[in-house]
């Protein structure tokens, strides 16, 4: 089946997203725990990934929970070092597609303003044909809606789009709606997908630094 675009989801796909291990190497795995146990970060980030200030809501966060409030604020100050590093294999794919000529675009929940300064770390963030921002659009995986303003905007048939992503709840959303997906779990295994639907070749990748 013929793909006509290719999406990546950014994060721990383009870029690894672990804020917990931020934590564990600054305050340690025990006060982390404690904090995560108290207080629903993960939550707090959804709010940003919606669209919700990611300043403020950081804030309002760590007011709420004054014996945590250095910590939490660490969610804001620290975002880029939890944001880290990038993944090289993922964004060599990404560049040999795009040598090919072949459509790239993103879908990622990601928060405005914390999308805008990662653009100004990681570059090849400027580097996709369209690029779809949760926090822009005002909703997030895996909710069908963000799938559908996708399909509506691009106006390629979804059994043409290939998406990976390393969250099975977000790939099974996007194959319901006859997508061709990939579970992501290296880069390597990404490669060899887009190699066996003829996207790529070997030599396609290894020019790109793959």
């Amino acid at each position: 089946m013929t793909i006509d675009a290719v999406i990546f989801d950014i994060g721990n796909v383009l870029i690894e997203w672990q804020p917990e291990r931020h934590y564990d190497a600054v305050i340690g795995e025990a006060r982390r725990r404690e904090m995560f146990e108290t207080v629903d970060l993960h939550a707090m980030n959804d709010r940003v990934d919606q669209g919700a200030n990611f300043r403020e809501t950081i804030a309002a966060t760590a007011d709420h929970y004054p014996e945590f409030k250095d910590e939490i604020l660490m969610w804001y100050f620290d975002w880029i070092k939890m944001a880290a590093p990038a993944i090289p294999g993922s964004v060599a794919i990404l560049r040999a597609l795009r040598a090919k000529g072949i459509p790239v675009f993103a879908l990622t929940n990601f928060g405005i303003e914390s999308f805008e300064f990662a653009e100004t770390k990681y570059p090849f963030l400027m580097e996709f044909d369209r690029r779809y921002v949760s926090g822009r659009m005002g909703c997030v995986k895996p909710h069908s809606l963000i799938f559908e303003m996708v399909e509506a905007d691009c106006h390629i048939a979804p059994k043409a789009l290939l998406f990976t992503d390393d969250r099975l709840e977000n790939l099974d959303m996007a194959a319901s709606r006859g997508w061709q997906t990939h579970l992501f779990d290296g880069p390597r295994g990404w490669a060899d997908r887009v190699v066996s639907e003829g996207l790529l070749t070997a030599k396609d990748l290894s020019a790109a630094g793959f």
